[in-house]
């Protein structure tokens, strides 16, 4: 009884100090940016900088409070398109590499195109889509593009994680009398899922880009995501608006990934080598 009692001391004092480590892990980068910020308005104002060459964090702050209500609507349109795209290069890409898996003849005449399509930039074809779907549907001219860039990465990890499951264990299950359904799912699949997550992170913060930059480069005033309103602030020489819009950008990129991060963890943190934690 008493060596219980001291293993559950124990299990709790060790739990004390992940939590203490966790909050020093998360202040450091936090005191390190108000630092950063701080020194960033002492010397806007010391140097007497122009706003239209660096803006600073106050009059950021300002412009991000007087132009709320578009850059709330501007963040909504990227994140709604990038979100749109990750999950489109999700499905794309696993189900495509389902099929390469279960075929290699597809996967050796559809793999060179697939890598073609990754290494062709998108602001070299972006004006071919946006002719080819039209102007006036602009919307789905970013959502081609981001979806270009953010399909490559889902597609070649989970090709690889399926090409690693153990080939002792599916030679066991061939003998067993297993399907190559069965097998599929039940070995090749769970053996990819790291692979999958760990694209799936890679891939988010390229859909975001993707969206960015196709929006730069397709935009045409009916786009209204937070590269347009960059577009549209530093043309009238507005940087606070500008930076501030930057900010959103980068506010929506951390989000996007600890999300993914989170979410990499509900899946492996049981099982999965990568996601235990450390009890020693």
């Amino acid at each position: 009884m008493d060596k219980h009692a001291r293993q559950l001391r124990s299990s709790g004092h060790r739990d004390h100090l992940l939590s203490g480590t966790n909050l020093t892990k998360a202040f450091i980068p936090l005191a390190l940016g108000m630092v950063v910020i701080a020194l960033w308005q002492a010397l806007t104002q010391y140097y007497r900088v122009s706003p239209i060459v660096l803006p600073s964090p106050a009059a950021i702050a300002h412009a991000m409070a007087t132009h709320w209500p578009l850059l709330l609507t501007a963040s909504w349109t990227t994140l709604s398109i990038t979100l749109a795209a990750f999950v489109l290069a999700v499905i794309g890409g696993v189900s495509l590499a389902v099929i390469f898996s279960l075929s290699r003849t597809l996967e050796h005449a559809l793999y060179p195109y697939a890598i073609a399509l990754q290494v062709t930039p998108v602001i070299a074809i972006a004006p071919i889509i946006t002719i080819w779907i039209g102007y006036d549907r602009i919307d789905l001219v970013l959502l081609v593009l981001a979806w270009i860039v953010a399909f490559f990465p889902i597609l070649a990890n989970t090709t690889l994680g399926l090409r690693s499951a153990d080939h002792n264990l599916i030679d066991l299950m061939h003998l067993y009398g297993a399907s190559r359904w069965q097998i599929l799912t039940r070995l090749q699949l769970p053996t990819a899922l790291p692979f999958l997550v760990s694209a799936m992170k890679v891939s988010g913060g390229l859909a975001l880009i993707g969206t960015v930059v196709a929006e730069f480069a397709a935009g045409t005033g009916t786009a209204t995501g937070l590269a347009w309103t960059i577009t549209l602030a530093t043309r009238n020489l507005e940087m606070a608006e500008a930076f501030a819009a930057l900010a959103l950008l980068s506010l929506l990129g951390i989000v996007l990934f600890f999300a993914l991060s989170a979410l990499e963890w509900l899946l492996l943190h049981r099982w999965h080598e990568s996601a235990l934690r450390k009890t020693q």
